[in-house]
This record gives structure tokens, sequence and C-alpha cells, in this order.
């Protein structure tokens, strides 16, 4: 070492001293830039030192990528299977709460219960406060001219925050719903418990009006109920944040705001509210009513021939004598009679026959011809027609055909009689 040194002295001795001048010479000379001049020096250090801080620089990032890219890949396994299971949760969520719906269109159309929707609103800016302790409240940018009213509900993205309570023609005042003054009617969403929600002093909002016994969860979503006539129902209000015991067996329920009350600069104003009724054309799938309907057991309808069949008398029982059955003949007259033949059947005569009364029971035939000869009496295995008989005479014909001045019934005999002697074999 000590060889070296001795050997080029004089070399090193004039290489430091011309080092010396040249780092002499550069802090001295500054360079000219557009925003200000910099010295020699400076713009040395940073192009020799900047090299060695891009490769410093890309070795982590390296490092970190494969850190993360490679072996940490456990963690993302795990936190992979965990959005699965919450995506399938709330996949299944969803299809409940969409039935749920649908069953609450189908129940609304059906008791005709009327919903309010936001139907018209109007962005206003924030432009002052009150400056006061004892009253919260804030002024935006519209007012009369812009058609603002008093007791017009101001929201925001994030929850309800207050309602007009003055209105100038260019400015109005709202006042928030943690005054000590403001009321908004609330319901829990779970629970279904509602209440009056009031502001304090301290400008906390606090929900009254829910009685000790009752259990409420600590972090609970408190919505608008709509009982105000003022917010629409299930807007947000915030979230339960603790429980303390108040007076006359109530609780007092500490609420946090959903909207930061502290920082508002921009507002929506609700203009208008429609109350429309569900109609039963915007329900999906079957209405209530009308499974109720198909359920019900249907009232047999009533036979309407019954009384005329009966009037008629064209019905007959098994095992009758003889039917009560109209038969169509031609009495001894000429004129049309009618009559019931033993087998429940119409018999009709042959108009051209003058004799085709004798098909007529005995109850219908004259007993004596007009030649004063006894009639031939019916039996039931008789021929009684006068056409059919091969071998009546022209006199019992003409004997048939002249009608007894004086018919007389006879007693009807059940018994079978011989056949008449005017009748040949």
């Amino acid at each position: 070492m000590e060889s070296v040194l001795g050997r080029y002295r004089n070399l090193i001795v004039l290489v430091g001293v011309l080092f010396a001048q040249v780092v002499g010479l550069a802090v001295q000379v500054k360079r000219t830039t557009p925003s200000e001049p910099t010295r020699l020096i400076r713009i040395w250090a940073i192009g020799a030192v900047t090299p060695l801080e891009r490769a410093l620089v890309w070795a982590q990032t390296s490092t970190g990528d494969v850190w993360h890219n490679y072996f940490y890949l456990r963690g993302v396994r795990a936190e992979n299977r965990a959005l699965k299971a919450q995506i399938e949760r709330m996949s299944l969520e969803r299809v409940r709460i969409s039935q749920d719906a649908d069953q609450a269109r189908r129940l609304q159309a059906l008791l005709g219960f009327k919903e309010q929707f936001i139907s018209q609103t109007m962005a206003a800016q924030v432009i002052g406060g009150s400056g006061s302790e004892l009253s919260r409240s804030v002024f935006i940018d519209k007012g009369s001219r812009d058609g603002l009213k008093p007791d017009m509900a101001v929201i925001t993205a994030d929850g309800i925050v207050g309602k007009v309570l003055h209105v100038y023609r260019s400015t109005s005042e709202v006042l928030l719903i943690n005054d000590q003054s403001s009321g908004v009617g609330a319901i829990l969403d779970q629970t279904r418990l509602q209440g009056i929600l009031n502001g304090t002093p301290a400008g906390e909002l606090v929900l009254g009006r829910v009685m000790s016994d009752e259990t409420v969860p600590p972090g609970e979503m408190v919505l608008t109920s709509g009982g105000d006539s003022i917010f629409p129902k299930g807007l947000p209000i915030g979230k339960v944040a603790k429980i303390t015991p108040g007076s006359d067996l109530f609780l007092n329920i500490h609420v946090r705001p959903a909207a930061d009350l502290s920082r508002l600069e921009e507002v929506l104003v609700v203009t208008k509210i429609d109350e429309r009724q569900a109609q039963p054309e915007q329900v999906g799938g079957a209405r209530a009513i009308d499974i109720l309907a198909a359920r019900l057991p249907s009232v047999p309808s009533k036979p309407e021939n019954t009384e005329k069949s009966a009037s008629s008398g064209s019905s007959a029982t098994p095992g009758s004598v003889a039917a009560k059955t109209p038969t169509t003949g031609v009495a001894a007259n000429g004129t049309p009679a009618t009559g019931t033949s033993s087998t429940g059947t119409p018999k009709t005569a042959h108009p051209a026959m003058p004799g085709a009364d004798a098909q007529s029971n005995p109850k219908a035939t004259p007993p004596h011809a007009g030649n004063g000869a006894p009639a031939a009496r019916n039996a039931p295995n008789a021929k009684s027609t006068a056409g059919d008989s091969p071998g009546l005479t022209s006199s019992s014909r003409a004997g048939a055909s002249t009608p007894s001045p004086k018919p007389v019934n006879p007693p009807v005999d059940p018994k079978p009689q011989p056949d008449s002697p005017d009748t040949p074999h």
C-alpha cells in the first residue's frame, strides 16, 4: 500500500487539486433556469444520486410486488372465499326482499294503501348559519321566487336535514333536526317501534316516547315514519348510539345523525310529494284476492228445468204400472184424443182410420158403438189398432165412426177379458 502511494504520490496530489478546483468552480457557478438560478454543484449531485435512487425504488417495488402477488396468496384466497360467501348470502337476501316487496305491493293493492313518493326536488346551497348555540338553523340560496314554501322537507344523499322554517324572496331559513324546537316522526327499522325525534340544547338527537320495557339494540337504523306530514316515510335519520332511562317510564334513545349537520354545503329541498295507490296491474304474479277466490269452494248451480219437467209429468219412476205420458189419438167424432199406453210409450193412431180410438185404455174408450154392439175392451196383449185388424167388418167400422149420444164409462176390470165376438180370430 505504501509503495503504491509513494510511487503515484505526485499524480494523486495533482488529481486531488484539480478535483478541489472543479468543486470550487461548481459551487460558485450558477446555471440559469426558468424558475430560479441553481448552482452547478447541486445539478451534478442530483444527476449522480438519481440513478441510485431509481435503482433502490425499483428494487423496493419489485420486492413488494413479489410479496403481495406470490407469498401473500394465502390471505387473498381466504378473502376470496369470504367474499364469495357474502355474495351468496346477499343473493339469497335479495330474493327474499324481492318476494317481500311483491307481497307488500299485493297487500297494498288489496287493501287500498297509499304510498308517498318524492317526485320533485330542488338543489340549494348553504350560504350561512344562525350564529347562535340556542338556535340551530342554516340559510339557503333559494326562496319564494323559486317556489319554496314553509314546512318543506330538506334532505341530503345521506339522510334528512330539517325543514324550511321561513321563506324570503331569494333566501330561506332551514330549521335543523337537532334544534330543540324541532320534531320528527321516527320509527326503528327492525323493532318497528315509533317515537318522536327531538333535538337538545347541546345539539344531540334523542328519540322519545318509547316504553322502558322495550329492547332497542345499539346500531339499529332510525327512519322517518311519515306521521309528521313533512318527511315521507322511509328516509334515513341516523343510527342508535346509546340508550338511557328517561322520565315517565320512557327511554331516551340517543341517535347519531346520518347526515353531517355541522358540514352542510349542498342540500335538496323536496318541492313535491305524490301519493299514489298501488294498482293491481302493476303487481307481478297472482294477487291475494285471486288466490283466495281460487281456493274457496264454489256454489253448485241451480237446475233450471225442474219445475217445467215436474209440471209436464214426463218423468216416471221405475216399476210403475203406467207412465203419465200423453198420447195423441183420434176420437170417434174425428177430434184428436190423448191417452196413455200401458208401457208408458206414446202411441198415435192413424188419422185416416175412423176407428182408431180403440188403441186407448178402457177409461178413454166409449163402451157402446153407435149400432148398439158392445165395444171391444183393450187387453194388454190385444192389437188395438183398427187399421191393423184384417178381419174388421164394414159394419163395425161404420158403427165405430158413429159416437154414442150418452157415453157411460163402465167399471174397469183389471183382469183380461175374452175377445169381442165382433173381432174375428
